[in-house]
């Protein structure tokens, strides 16, 4: 007897939003040697979507805190900020708020690790 499969198809629905917000507080340093950046207290970690607005994500990061880019793809919307703890956090924050508040973007949850 033959197993009936399903198939699932996703789609990728444009909107304005935040989709991941996160901090990793002083992370393992072979994570900085595989993601090939500069070691600091903390990475911050946001993708969002249009994907072009990691560019604007990332004008306001480093506006708002003293963290340096550590990666940054308009082509995926990642987003990848490093610095001390209260300056990530303070950066991931301020794009959350700049996003949804002046851009109108759906927020993310800031989480923590």
């Amino acid at each position: 007897m033959e197993q009936e499969r399903s198939r699932v198809i996703q789609e990728f629905v444009p909107g304005k939003q935040v989709t991941l917000a996160h901090v990793i507080a002083n992370p393992d340093e072979m994570l900085y040697t595989k993601l090939g950046i500069k070691e600091a207290g903390a990475i911050g970690i946001l993708t969002l979507t249009p994907t072009e607005t990691a560019i604007i994500a990332a004008d306001i990061a480093t506006k708002a805190a003293s963290v340096e880019l550590g990666f940054l793809d308009r082509f995926t919307g990642s987003l990848i900020v490093v610095g001390d703890v209260s300056a990530v956090e303070m950066a991931v924050e301020a794009v959350n708020n700049v996003l949804s508040q002046k851009l109108r973007f759906t927020p993310a949850l800031v989480t923590k690790s």
